[in-house]
């Protein structure tokens, strides 16, 4: 399939019309439709529903968009994948949730280019169900997750269990957070467990989908918050945070995702994690 197609496509879908789209990706509005004609005959179906408003997806439609954005993803891996080719001895693509990065992923990413210097590297963040998608199509060769649904084919392995810890610069927090408490998002089991534990504060002043990053607020402002013990124990080291030991504790398993037929290319890379995660 002419990968042109599904770029037309999905810029109708973004944009809303034939004449946007044709805009938006710099060619002519009977390129465009000739394009879609082109791909609807070849699936059989129409795909939008065309008007002087705009265009609109079909039923049909909407069930091909999951697999066009898949298809434009495994098309832009092989071309990575074959650039990389002509200078590297192969490539390794990672994922993991965006609060695993700062303090652990990182330092797997370093551990990798000092310890295979020869293999190009292509690392990305996102939310689980995506990085899931992803290993399933074959973009992605490892993902760092936290409790990730099984999936035919994924091999689920646990490598240690991140333990979320409440913190404060406030010297007058004890054992349940003050009024200028910061809700950080962790994720959907993070933000449930917190709800049981804590019912009295459905609406906190501040929320923050910032994940590490959010605990710089914390070094600005005397407040409290929910942050990952192996981040936050260097400030409590250094003395500018404090831990409240009597405030709940919430620990998640991390597990590594990858395919059970595993390339030997891979197997490095899993070492090396496994070797970082030990230290957690």
């Amino acid at each position: 399939m002419d990968i042109n197609l599904i770029k037309t496509y999905l810029a109708i879908v973004e944009s809303g019309s034939f004449v946007d789209a044709a805009d938006k990706i710099h060619i002519t509005q009977s390129t465009v439709s000739s394009r879609i004609k082109n791909l609807e005959q070849q699936l059989g179906q129409p795909l939008f529903h065309r008007s002087k408003a705009g265009a609109t997806l079909t039923q049909t439609g909407e069930q091909f968009y999951k697999h066009a954005i898949a298809l434009l993803r495994v098309w832009e891996h092989a071309r990575l994948d074959v650039g990389l080719a002509e200078e590297h001895q192969n490539h390794i693509s990672i994922g993991g949730q965006v609060s695993l990065w700062d303090g652990f992923l990182l330092s797997w990413l370093v551990g990798m280019r000092r310890n295979f210097p020869e293999s190009a590297i292509t690392a990305t963040m996102g939310h689980s169900s995506v990085l899931l998608q992803r290993l399933v199509e074959g973009t992605l060769d490892i993902a760092v997750l936290y409790r990730p649904t099984q999936r035919p084919g994924l091999i689920l392995e646990h490598i240690f269990d991140e333990e979320l810890v409440l913190v404060t610069s406030n010297e007058q927090d004890t054992s349940r957070p003050g009024q200028n408490y910061v809700l950080v998002n962790w994720g959907p089991e993070f933000m449930a467990d917190h709800a049981a534990a804590y019912p009295e504060m459905k609406c906190p002043a501040l929320n923050l989908d910032l994940g590490a990053l959010a605990i710089t607020y914390l070094l600005e402002e005397k407040a409290a918050g929910y942050f990952p013990i192996r981040t936050s124990q260097p400030y409590i080291e250094s003395g500018k945070l404090k831990l409240i030991p009597r405030a709940p504790r919430f620990v998640y398993p991390v597990y590594a995702v990858y395919n059970e037929v595993l390339d030997d290319n891979i197997l490095p890379a899993l070492e090396t994690l496994r070797t970082i995660a030990a230290d957690f």
